[in-house]
């Protein structure tokens, strides 16, 4: 089972967003939501895919930002070694975005939450690291951006 950690980022943004950040940063549907538990991902694939790189391996994983046409928005996949770590992110032309923390384990497969971003350009990007990041031992990767 897929373990999450809430972000703080997320008051973050909800405070700009209330300070009187731009109209079209709102909310959309689906924000934050898991694409699996939504049935998004029944409907979805994979537009753009990166390698996730460290300093001293040319690949450490892979990084894939989907699109689901029925559900109009995007999330990032991750595969890597299952005692990593890190941070996932997806982000919308628009501002908005979402970002969340992932624990070692579920076999190095990690998704997080989507974006809804119809007719709008969408990317994502992962950090990773494990043995605590000490020697090289972290790694990040970013897609293309891909627009819809």
């Amino acid at each position: 089972m897929k373990l999450r950690v809430t972000a703080t980022v997320v008051g973050a943004v909800a405070a700009v967003l209330l300070a009187g950040g731009p109209a079209n940063a709102q909310a959309k549907p689906y924000d934050h939501q898991d694409p699996a538990k939504s049935g998004c991902w029944n409907s979805a694939k994979v537009v753009r895919s990166a390698v996730i790189k460290s300093r001293l391996e040319p690949n450490v994983g892979t990084i894939k930002l989907w699109w689901s046409g029925k559900c109009k928005t995007n999330w990032v996949e991750i595969r890597t070694a299952s005692s990593a770590t890190g941070t996932i992110s997806v982000y919308a032309k628009d501002g908005r975005y979402d970002q969340f923390r992932f624990k070692a384990g579920n076999k190095g497969r990690h998704w997080g939450n989507m974006i809804w971003a119809n007719n709008m350009c969408a990317w994502g990007s992962a950090s990773i690291q494990w043995n605590g990041g000490r020697g090289g031992q972290n790694g990040s990767g970013t897609t293309g951006k891909a627009c819809k």
